[in-house]
């Protein structure tokens, strides 16, 4: 059996920083990484921004309180399982997505930790896994011989989707798209249905 790997934020779940920016009318914080291939980099500015704001975990939650997976995930999610064994490979934190998690019925989840200011909720810093980390887990998914099919939307997956033995963009911005064509892209959970089926079938060929 195949291990499905998904990227979590636009691929089963909203971003999380493009909602918090729209509450907050922060433009700063719609940038994610499809637009900024450089994760140091998107998360410098989203700090310095937050700092700025006077904005921390507390008002960032009670946002992420009020969303619900994207249409058809969790549908999606349960459908994956019946067929593969499913990770969430993620480049958020576990502070955002505990509330989103349990409404995808807890699949298992990897992905980062942010640093806080018990006292002032201020978000001080994060704290990458790894370096890389989605493309880690598939190498590390192959050292125990298990093949993998990969889905993801933005730069920071395509490394995880060209180590995998078979990578999805889905929900992917054009820009993605044309500089990624070795990638097949599809739009709705139905067409990624196919596109893992069709894969397993290749993979296992």
């Amino acid at each position: 059996m195949e291990i499905a790997c998904l990227d979590l934020e636009g691929v089963l779940i909203p971003e999380i920083w493009i909602e918090f920016a729209q509450k907050t009318g922060i433009d700063a914080l719609k940038a994610t990484t499809r637009d900024i291939a450089d994760y140091d980099e998107l998360m410098t500015m989203r700090l310095n921004e937050l700092d700025k704001a006077g904005l921390g975990i507390h008002e960032i939650q009670e946002v992420i309180a009020t969303l619900s997976p994207l249409e058809g995930a969790a549908e999606f999610v349960d459908w994956l399982r019946e067929r593969f064994q499913v990770l969430i490979l993620s480049d958020t934190f576990y502070q955002f997505a505990g509330p989103l998690m349990k409404q995808l019925g807890y699949p298992t989840l990897l992905c980062h930790n942010l640093i806080i200011d018990d006292a002032t909720g201020r978000v001080v810093d994060y704290k990458l896994r790894q370096a890389n980390p989605k493309r880690q887990v598939i190498c590390a998914l192959k050292t125990m011989y298990y093949r993998t099919i990969a889905a993801g939307d933005s730069y920071n997956d395509t490394t995880m989707l060209a180590e995998a033995d078979a990578g999805i963009l889905f929900h992917a911005p054009q820009n993605v798209i044309e500089e990624f064509p070795q990638f097949p892209a599809v739009h709705t959970y139905e067409d990624l249905k196919q596109e893992f089926l069709k894969a397993s079938v290749e993979v296992n060929a």
